[in-house]
Formats: structure tokens, C-alpha cells, sequence
């Protein structure tokens, strides 16, 4: 009689270990997405590198990890990155305007998502909207010449053109003072346009940015994976709405910043630029994540 009580209680400890440890496993089983600037955060800033980092990209990629551009950059851009990369990741280009290759993900989610108008929409809105004395202050990069061009995108021949080949956005330089330049951002945002600000240019855009591009991914992608962790990286001030919609935020180096100036209390960040510095804070985020 006691060697069966023995027995019944050893079994019922293994039923409850095992029922453990089957809600532990589901706890633990989620999907990590990964959204990514890509100029100063995982491509070098002055030479667009990143072979130092491949065999890292290429790792997270084998672990299932899904990577996401999420970038001002062009989808000619962007296919680039991929083509160097050796994988078809999905991505947002040109601001939070497009979505596309979540029918990488499931053949059952949309091939592509247009979140924004065309440009030459814009530029009407903007030609009837802004005082002509601000407009004088834009120099568009499309009117200038290759030269100029070249020496603002620091890129040349085809990686120019594929920079500037643009649908929904449009980069120029502002030449005037903080204070028109304010004016300006105000002027264009009640017309329901934005201006988003990064480290070489400003681009007009519609009311879209990588914040809104990154919550409508991942709520199309929530409709197979009802688990999803996200990590957003940055390194400029055209990020932040972006890292602050992820469940954990990045900040590659980027001497313009004073991190006492950024208002997210989880932000993870590292003291080496990029490339280097996206694989640091990408091991921290996922290290983090283990914790939880």
C-alpha cells in the first residue's frame, strides 16, 4: 500500500513538471522581428558596408529570426542590400510609404502594402500650400546636378540613381533658419503632409513615417503569429517614433545625440557605430528577451 502511494505521488510531481514545462515552452515560443534603419545603423555610414556583420545577419536568418528594412532608402536600394545579403528579406521603404514581402512570411499575407501617395500629389499639395518665400529655401535634389547629388548622398553612377529613384518621397535641402525651418514643418503637417528629417537630407512625405509602417506589419503579420517580439534599430532623430512602437528599442552610436535627450526609459544602446554596433545592441536585445 505505501510503495503505491509512493508511486501515485511521483506521478502526479512528474504530471505537474511536465504541465510546467509545456507552459513554459509556450511562454518562451514567440516569433522576433527585427525592424532596421539601415545608413549608420547597420550599413557603415560613410562606406554603406556591412561585411563584418554577414555571417551575423545570415546566423539570426538560420535561427528564424525574420530581419525587416525599415528605411528611407528605395526599393532599388533596398533590393540591393538584399542581393548583397543573399536573402530576400521583407521591407519598408522610402519613409513608411511601402510594405513589402510579407507574402515572404505566408503566402497568405498581401505581396504589398501602399501606405502613402504618389509624390507628384505631394509636391501639388505642397506648390499650393507652402509661402513661396520657404519653397525658395527647399533645393530639391531632383533639380540639382549629378555633382551636388553625389556630394549630399555620397553615392555615385548607379548607386545615385537608385538612391534618387523615388516614388513616394521627395529629399531636398532646407537653407534657411531654425526658425523658417520650423515654420515649415508646421505649414506641411496641417496640410497632411510630414517632413522627415535624417542625417544627410529632408524628405516630404505623406502622413507616414517607419513608426506606422512597423505597427501595420506587424499587425498583418499577427494574423499567423498571434506571439511576436519586436526590436527596432536606429541611429538618428527620423528612428525614435519607430523604436519607441518596438518592444525593444536600439540606438546604434551617432554622435549627434545626447542620450539624456531621448525620452525611452528601455532604450538599449552601444558606444561603436555601425556596423559593428547593430550586431552589439541586437545580442543585448535578444539577451534581454531570454531574461523574460
Amino acid at each position: 500500500m505505501l510503495i503505491f502511494i509512493i508511486e501515485q505521488v511521483y506521478y502526479v510531481k512528474l504530471l505537474f513538471i511536465l504541465i510546467f514545462y509545456k507552459y513554459y515552452l509556450m511562454k518562451k515560443k514567440f516569433k522576433v522581428l527585427i525592424f532596421t534603419d539601415l545608413d549608420g545603423s547597420l550599413l557603415h555610414r560613410e562606406t554603406f558596408k556591412f561585411n563584418e556583420i554577414k555571417d551575423y545577419l545570415n546566423k539570426l536568418l538560420s535561427k528564424g529570426i525574420i530581419i525587416v528594412t525599415n528605411t528611407s532608402k528605395t526599393e532599388k536600394e533596398i533590393l540591393e542590400f538584399n542581393n548583397e545579403l543573399g536573402s530576400s528579406l521583407p521591407y519598408i521603404s522610402e519613409n513608411g510609404a511601402l510594405i513589402k514581402g510579407l507574402d515572404f512570411l505566408n503566402s497568405n499575407l498581401p505581396k504589398e502594402l501602399i501606405l502613402s501617395r504618389e509624390k507628384d500629389s505631394l509636391i501639388k499639395i505642397f506648390e499650393k500650400s507652402v509661402p513661396v518665400n520657404l519653397q525658395n529655401k527647399c533645393k530639391w535634389l531632383s533639380k540639382m546636378d549629378k555633382k551636388k547629388q553625389s556630394l549630399i548622398f555620397g553615392l555615385k553612377h548607379e548607386k545615385l540613381n537608385r538612391a534618387l529613384d523615388r516614388k513616394y518621397t521627395i529629399p531636398f535641402v532646407f537653407e534657411g533658419n531654425k526658425s523658417e525651418k520650423n515654420e515649415l514643418f508646421k505649414i506641411v503637417k496641417n496640410k497632411g503632409l510630414a517632413l522627415q528629417e535624417g542625417g544627410r537630407v529632408i524628405n516630404l512625405t505623406d502622413k507616414v513615417n517607419k513608426a506606422k509602417a512597423l505597427q501595420v506589419f506587424v499587425r498583418f503579420f499577427k494574423k499567423n503569429n498571434k506571439r511576436v517580439k519586436t526590436i527596432a534599430v536606429g541611429d538618428n532623430y527620423n528612428d525614435l517614433d519607430m523604436l519607441k512602437k518596438s518592444d525593444y528599442p536600439c540606438l546604434v552610436f551617432n554622435d549627434n545625440f545626447r542620450l539624456d535627450k531621448i525620452p525611452i526609459n528601455n532604450l538599449i544602446t552601444t558606444n561603436k557605430p555601425s556596423p559593428q554596433g547593430w550586431a552589439d545592441v541586437i545580442k543585448m536585445a535578444l539577451a534581454k528577451m531570454n531574461e523574460n
